[in-house]
């Protein structure tokens, strides 16, 4: 299921949640989530935001978002350096 939905133009989508701790709302705390999905709409990641602001006490403070293709064409590169170890 993962390679047709890669095929479908998912992409693997890292997002960098913070959020407020709800007992303290002055920190600051990091959840990191990670899903396949379609840039630049992400609506998997929105359906998960959705989620959080319905059902989780912190409050969002940003989200930074990173997505990468899993399916590429294969490529050549060339080595810029060999190095040898004894």
């Amino acid at each position: 299921m993962t390679l047709v939905r890669q095929l479908q133009d998912y992409r693997l989508t890292t997002a960098e949640i913070l959020y407020h701790l709800p007992d303290h709302p002055n920190l600051l705390q990091t959840f990191i989530w990670q899903d396949l999905d379609i840039a630049p709409r992400y609506p998997v990641l929105h359906k998960f935001l959705d989620f959080w602001q319905r059902e989780i006490e912190g409050s969002l403070h940003s989200v930074r978002v990173a997505s990468a293709s899993l399916v590429k064409p294969p490529s050549v590169a060339h080595a810029n350096a060999l190095l040898r170890l004894h």
